[in-house]
């Protein structure tokens, strides 16, 4: 499975023949490059700005906003389960959706703009994940202690931050590193903007990949 970086919380995921996009952004509205991707499926976690510009991805897509349940995309079963973007049941920002899939044998969760912790039914699916992809900027998203506590709940295989600043952006988030504070130092790997990742690479593995665009 290729992995790539467009910034924010924006990842493509391809196996060859699928290729996911989540949650994008259109570059010019959060002062960074958008994403130059074309897609069969976009998954969009909540209904913002900076995570629903559909129309920057190119191709004949097939688009979900907030989906939850299980539902077939292009034949990848994928499933979105219900959180919030923020501490009081959604009533600030809303709800946000959890998106998770497999592809080439790989399991892979989306968190979007999480902003709580999400109900013992929903860490129960996704306890043991391959791939996490966890919002890690604070400000709109869930403090890192609670974080942390998220992480040793999930307990997945590979984290992989996001939604955190970087140069240019104009979203008032905190950068990466007090996160990357939590992680012992052996366990964070730096990928550059793109990886292809096999299910035996990652068997047994626990890594904390850190992408750049």
């Amino acid at each position: 499975m290729r992995v790539r970086w467009h910034g924010h919380s924006c990842f493509e995921f391809g196996d060859g023949d699928i290729t996911v996009v989540v949650d994008p952004h259109d570059g010019r509205s959060i002062g960074i490059k958008p994403p130059a991707v074309s897609a069969d499926i976009v998954l969009m976690t909540h209904n913002h700005y900076d995570h629903n510009a559909v129309r920057v991805v190119k191709g004949n897509h097939k688009d979900f906003m907030m989906t939850l349940g299980d539902f077939d995309a292009c034949g990848l079963r994928v499933t979105g389960f219900p959180s919030f973007h923020d501490r009081v049941e959604g009533r600030e920002r809303g709800p946000n959706v959890i998106y998770f899939f497999e592809m080439d044998g790989i399991t892979v969760c989306h968190c979007g703009d999480i902003g709580c912790m999400p109900g013992d039914d929903v860490l129960d699916r996704i306890r043991g994940v391959d791939m996490l992809f966890v919002p890690t900027g604070e400000v709109f998203t869930m403090p890192l202690p609670e974080i942390r506590c998220f992480l040793e709940a999930v307990n997945p295989n590979v984290i992989v931050p996001m939604h955190y600043r970087v140069g240019g952006l104009s979203i008032p988030i905190t950068p990466l590193d007090e996160f990357l504070d939590m992680i012992p130092e052996d366990a964070v790997d730096y990928m550059g903007n793109e990886v292809d990742v096999s299910r035996e690479d990652i068997d047994g593995m626990k890594q904390c990949w850190v992408f750049d665009r």
